[in-house]
């Protein structure tokens, strides 16, 4: 499209309605994306539609997802099979001795996860959904706590995935120098306001000192006082998550959980970040170590892998769906429409903020973050630079703005892959988390408006 309008807006809006509506993700993606592939191609949609998932497919970030999520509940599954998972949870439930204190270790867990998002999400989340039902704790409030410790904490940390990617592309839109992305990515930490907050809010959500709201205290309810954590509607991930189990005649180890993790946080670092090279050694090593030391045989062993990798099937058909509405929506100038509809009001003092409710609504919209900010970041540097703004607070509010939209959208990857792991629907873990995600944005814009204007 030469002139992006108010059209580029309506099947992400189709999606919501739907989303709302019939509570499946995967049907409401695909409809609006039929719906933005009718305003491209008209009667060749169906043309269309093939070329667009063909080229989704083919794409490498999609691929990358699909071996990463694939394989590392592969791993997971590896872990439960060997019965390293219910070590770990034993030791847990040796110091998480309440509802509190069981999430308070649930946030600790993944802040010293620290290294990726994915991993954050998949194994905090297999690693504590034990350990949390023993305390009635509903299968929301668990989602939401990992949730909050996933792509926040990627964010603040710069030795993450997120810091080289975000690192390498400051330095391509020229804000860094050539070898300066992660420095100038460091400086800019500060003023992620959205992931400092995010993450700050757990300890006094898990405290009381904020409530359970809306959908949260409806769930909380159910836990408490009919035993039920698991969702209803989401018995199926539940049973997916289980329907691998511990080999009884394997002496479980905690050695075997503590290990693995420690060493795909390392190889993932050591490979420059690289998440999936990380991933490959640590299964192919956990695999070795197994066979060696006879803990399974040959057969368990790779069907296990085999099994954890069907396990992130359904998360996966999500995930591929919204990034066939990514597509739709970037041929539709989506994110342009709505940063240059925004542009008007735009002055020095209030770009931080403006950015961040912009960027935010569209990675909110489209549940891309990576995406959204290769699209984004030329024009919010060319604003910012025209308007003299601090290039560093912009980069912040950027950055948080990304954060937002992988915490709030219920199609994101972050969103999806936590409810996963926890054992809810992407719906039901959206849904009860959105009140405590807008308290943080609207805290982060305050905040913004604060700097801009001092």
């Amino acid at each position: 499209m030469d002139q992006p309008g108010f059209i580029s807006v309506v099947p992400t809006l189709v999606v919501f309605v739907l989303a709302i509506l019939s509570r499946r993700p995967i049907e409401s993606l695909v409809t609006g994306a039929i719906v933005g592939l009718v305003i491209i191609h008209g009667s060749g949609f169906v043309t269309g539609f093939a070329e667009t998932s063909l080229r989704v497919m083919t794409d490498e970030d999609v691929a990358w997802v699909i071996l990463v999520c694939g394989f590392m509940g592969g791993l997971i599954a590896l872990l439960i099979r060997t019965g390293a998972t219910r070590a770990f949870t034993a030791i847990m439930t040796r110091y998480a001795r309440s509802e509190k204190s069981a999430l308070f270790a649930t946030w600790i867990l993944g802040i010293l996860i620290f290294v990726d998002d994915y991993l954050n999400s998949l194994a905090v989340g297999a690693a504590m959904r034990d350990v949390t039902d023993k305390y009635k704790v509903s299968r929301e409030k668990l989602a939401y706590v990992v949730d909050s410790t996933a792509a926040p904490v990627s964010v603040v940390v710069p030795f993450s995935t997120w810091g080289a990617f975000f690192g390498g592309l400051l330095v391509a839109n020229g804000v860094a120098a050539e070898g300066e992305g992660l420095s100038v990515y460091i400086s800019a930490i500060p003023y992620m306001l959205y992931a400092w907050i995010a993450i700050l809010l757990v300890p006094v959500v898990i405290s009381g000192a904020i409530p359970s709201l809306g959908g949260m205290k409806a769930a909380e309810i159910r836990a408490k006082t009919k035993n039920q954590m698991v969702p209803p509607g989401a018995e199926h991930i539940d049973q997916a998550n289980k329907a691998i189990k511990p080999n009884e005649n394997v002496t479980p180890r905690v050695s075997m959980f503590v290990l693995p993790m420690i060493a795909l946080i390392f190889f993932t670092l050591y490979f420059d970040k690289d998440f999936l090279t990380g991933i490959y050694i640590t299964l192919g090593g956990t695999a070795l170590v197994v066979l060696a030391f006879r803990i399974l045989d040959i057969n368990d062993t790779f069907d296990t892998i085999m099994d954890g990798f069907k396990t992130m099937i359904e998360p996966l058909g999500v995930l591929v769906a919204a990034f066939i509405l990514k597509d739709v929506n970037d041929v539709l100038q989506l994110p342009t429409y709505v940063v240059t509809t925004m542009q008007p009001v735009l002055t020095a003092e209030s770009l931080p903020a403006v950015i961040f409710a912009s960027m935010g609504l569209v990675s909110f919209m489209t549940g891309s973050n990576w995406g959204v900010f290769v699209i984004i970041l030329p024009i919010v540097v060319s604003l910012g630079q025209n308007l003299g703004t601090d290039m560093t607070l912009v980069i912040g509010a950027t950055l948080s703005a990304s954060t937002f939209g992988s915490h709030a959208c219920f199609y994101s990857d972050a969103t999806v892959l936590t409810a996963q792991a926890t054992g809810c629907t992407a719906m039901q873990h959206a849904l009860t988390q959105i009140p405590y995600a807008l308290i943080a944005a609207a805290i982060a814009v305050v905040g913004y408006l604060i700097l801009g204007y001092t």
